[in-house]
């Protein structure tokens, strides 16, 4: 716990204070906690949190996933996309589950998602064709049609 210094401005906290805190989305969707805050070393923002989600999973959210930190969590502006989550169709038809993200090495933005429907099939799916973010990713094509890709 971080002790408030003489005239140290109202809003100002260290970044230890949010450590340890829920990470969750306007659903109320909970997806870990605080691990670490990362600051641009350049213009001293915030640049992204590491989230810590149970045994060794980790993983990093950019600062525009980022609505804002109160007291007790840090609330998401939108739900992020996650390895290890499940995967269904327009209609709600179990396809698989998330297994790599691909992103742009430039802007670090999502550029397609790594699906795995069984031990050894995968395909890699556009974002385009991503119709929902939550507890599950739903498609915008039906079953049939996921299974005509290559």
């Amino acid at each position: 716990m971080s002790v408030k210094l003489e005239n140290m401005p109202e809003n100002i906290v260290t970044a230890d204070d949010f450590v340890g805190k829920k990470v969750i989305d306007r659903e109320g969707i909970e997806y870990g906690k605080i691990k670490h805050i990362h600051i641009n070393q350049f213009t001293l923002t915030v640049s992204g949190v590491t989230i810590h989600q149970g045994f060794n999973k980790d993983y990093f959210l950019s600062n525009d996933y980022i609505d804002k930190f109160t007291e007790e969590t840090l609330l998401l502006s939108r739900p992020p996309i996650r390895t290890g989550v499940p995967v269904v169709d327009i209609d709600g038809h179990k396809i698989g589950k998330v297994k790599r993200l691909h992103r742009n090495h430039d802007t670090n933005e999502l550029e397609s998602v790594e699906i795995s429907d069984g031990l050894l099939h995968s395909k890699i799916i556009p974002k385009s064709e991503i119709w929902g973010i939550g507890e599950k990713i739903i498609l915008t094509m039906a079953k049939d049609e996921y299974k005509k890709l290559e």
